[in-house]
């Protein structure tokens, strides 16, 4: 059976989040037809008529008042016998022959007129429900279109705006090129909330000197998590990391410890040397019983006080004796015993004080800026080479529970990617072998691994075109390092293309990332009005952490949350002219936000915010861009129910339309 999207985006592992807008705005709503003047007639058009008419039948009128006349005419002269009744009659009878036909022509044109009249009455009335009829119509047609707007107002208006960006499924290796420690703080807390989900163990190896995780292991606890925190050199005797291994393995340690100090040091020698002495001292031995060994090594046989030197005190004189034998005395095996001794007295103190803890599921192992970078190196080697070993360890375990053969270049199936996860914050400051190391054991584990540079060297290249790797590009420090990371961004464009390349990027980004530039603290030191006060059950591990649970404790735990929270109630965050677009060349590279990063896209770069805040968001979603179409798109185009033009009026829907400006009128 296939994995639901929540179980999906549990397991998943984060480095940021990108802004896209997958359904377009769908602009203004549209506008409600407005009815047209109803066209009716007139009492001009009708006066005008009547005009016309009298103006036509007037010879008419006049020669019937004419004849008239004559009539009456006739009719006084007859009483008075100035004309006789015969041509008085004859005369009569005459006008009213003349008369009869203008009467008829009178009639008839008042009938013409009247019909006229009507006819014209009869067109208003069939324009009238024409337009009735048109303006239905478009009222229809409008409120199917206001329907179709306000489903896609509604989409556009809930659709998410910042998607997630994981760590593709067949990676197994993060190489961040570049960066300040407030941009490493934002990744590694963003990575480490994505781990704290599900419940995934996480280590992280700070070698910045600053507290690049201080934000994460103020989360850890605020999800009721207690993280082990060994900041070095000042917790040595507490940290038990790579004590309980074989002999060989602890030999492989302290050599790699060994060459970090230079190239000058010889590995396979100083392995033979320390396995002489774990066979005389044990396996379990500490370490500065093993200095002790190099120093009775290296100190003359005749000299037997030991009061003075703790380290030769740990071993008796049958023990020094038996390691003189077993090494030899040659003036070369002196000498590396005295350089071997040199270069692993700062780690005399490893696990004296350790005791049997807990499994603890969020580790941070930093080292202090105090120390130097010299130190820092060293004590950053044998994390490294620890937790390589104990890689190892894991991964021969599971290749025999499987049966597969590591010599196959088979490696071992793991229940889940990324479940053990480790970040390594200033990976520039080790050894590039130890490197290689880390990044080759970790494969064969199947723990996810993130590699954070302060720039793209040449060093690095390598690692960021891995087959199982996903580069991710920060701001770089110079100019040389710019180039070589745009060169790695663009190589997959067409070098016919003279165009510069340019991506859009969320103000958002640029605001949170310039007022958080300087606040990563310089030491693991909490302070207490921010810790966790409540009474809550603490616990070392947590199966998992619930999403709104995750939200509320980023918004109240870290300065990202606490901030980009602010950010959003002061202004829409989500505005769309929030967004610019920047040039990608060398200088923008240098002067990215702290907090951008820049990853391989198939139409080429993409920008995205490491910024875990973002999660707090209300636009804010665990799916991809990818995996967001699907739903998105799809719901745009689902219109709602249509209008049944047949149910009765149709609504008044919209804004009404524009009013008649009397004065263009």
């Amino acid at each position: 059976m296939a994995d639901s999207v929540s179980e999906t985006h549990a397991r998943s592992t984060y480095v940021g989040w990108r802004y896209e807008t997958l359904v377009s705005d769908p602009g203004p709503p549209p506008r409600r037809p407005a009815p047209s003047e109803q066209a009716q007639t007139s009492k001009e058009w009708i006066a005008s008529q009547r005009q016309a008419d009298a103006l036509t039948h007037r010879p008419l009128f006049i020669a019937l008042g004419a004849l008239t006349g004559i009539v009456l005419l006739c009719l006084l002269l007859w009483p008075l016998r100035i004309l006789p009744g015969i041509v008085v009659l004859g005369v009569c009878l005459a006008c009213l022959a003349v008369a009869a036909p203008a009467l008829v022509a009178l009639g008839q044109g008042r009938r013409v007129t009247r019909e006229r009249l009507a006819q014209e009455q009869q067109r208003l009335e069939t324009e009238r429900r024409e337009q009735e009829e048109e303006l239905r119509q478009r009222q229809e047609e409008h409120a199917r279109s206001y329907t179709e707007w306000q489903h896609r107002k509604r989409v556009y208006d809930a659709q998410p705006r910042w998607y997630g960006v994981k760590v593709p499924d067949s990676a197994r290796l993060v190489v961040v090129a570049g960066g300040t420690d407030t941009g490493w703080s934002a990744l590694a807390t963003t990575i480490g909330a994505s781990r704290l989900r599900n419940g995934g163990d996480l280590t992280v190896v700070d070698l910045s000197g600053r507290a690049v995780a201080g934000d994460l292991t103020s989360l850890v606890k605020r999800c009721a998590v207690v993280p082990r925190l060994w900041v070095l050199p000042a917790d040595l005797p507490r940290m038990n990391l790579g004590t309980n291994l074989e002999a060989g393995q602890r030999a492989h340690i302290l050599t790699s410890v060994a060459r970090a100090f230079g190239a000058e040091a010889d590995s396979e020698a100083d392995k033979a040397l320390l396995l002489h002495i774990f066979e005389v001292v044990g396996p379990e031995a500490n370490i500065a019983t093993v200095i002790g060994g190099l120093r009775a090594l290296a100190a003359p046989e005749s000299d037997t006080d030991t009061e003075d030197d703790p380290a030769l005190k740990l071993l008796s004189t049958s023990q020094r004796k038996e390691i003189r034998e077993r090494c030899g005395e040659e003036r070369a095996t002196l000498e590396r015993a005295w350089e071997l001794e040199r270069r692993l007295s700062p780690f005399e103190g490893v696990g004296t004080r350790a005791a049997d803890e807990p499994y603890a599921q969020v580790k941070v192992i930093a080292t202090d800026r105090a120390s130097g970078d010299v130190a820092a190196r060293a004590y950053g080697t044998y994390t490294i080479a620890a937790l390589s070993q104990l890689l190892e360890l894991r991964a021969s375990q599971a290749e025999r529970d499987s049966g597969h053969n590591s010599a196959s270049g088979e490696h071992a199936p793991t229940a889940e990617p990324w479940a053990h996860t480790i970040i390594v914050c200033g990976a520039d400051a080790l050894p590039a072998d130890e490197v290689e190391q880390l990044v080759s054991t970790a494969e064969r584990a199947g723990a996810g691994l993130v590699l954070m540079f302060r720039e793209a060297g040449a060093e690095i290249e390598h690692l960021l075109s891995h087959d199982d790797g996903f580069p991710v590009v920060m701001r770089q420090p110079d100019a040389d390092s710019a180039a070589r990371a745009l060169a790695r961004l663009t190589e997959e464009r067409q070098s016919g293309t003279d165009d510069p390349l340019r991506i859009p990027i969320h103000r958002l980004t640029e605001v949170i990332g310039e007022a958080l530039s300087d606040t990563v603290a310089d030491s693991y030191v909490e302070d207490t009005a921010e810790g966790v006060t409540v009474p809550v059950a603490m616990r070392y591990a947590a199966t998992s952490v619930a999403p709104l649970d995750l939200v509320r404790h980023l918004r109240s735990a870290t300065v990202w949350g606490r901030t980009t929270s602010q950010a959003a109630e002061i202004g829409d965050t989500e505005d769309p002219g929030r967004l610019r677009d920047i040039r990608l060349d060398a200088h923008c590279l240098r002067n990215l936000p702290s907090t951008a990063i820049l990853l391989p896209g198939d139409d080429g770069p993409l920008i995205a915010d490491a910024n875990p805040g973002v999660l707090t968001l209300p636009t804010a979603t665990l799916s991809t861009v990818e995996e967001a179409p699907t739903t998105l798109v799809d719901a745009a185009d689902q219109v709602g129910e249509r209008v049944d033009a047949g149910a009765g009026p149709p609504p008044n829907l919209g804004p009404p339309s524009e009013r008649l400006d009397w004065r263009s009128a």
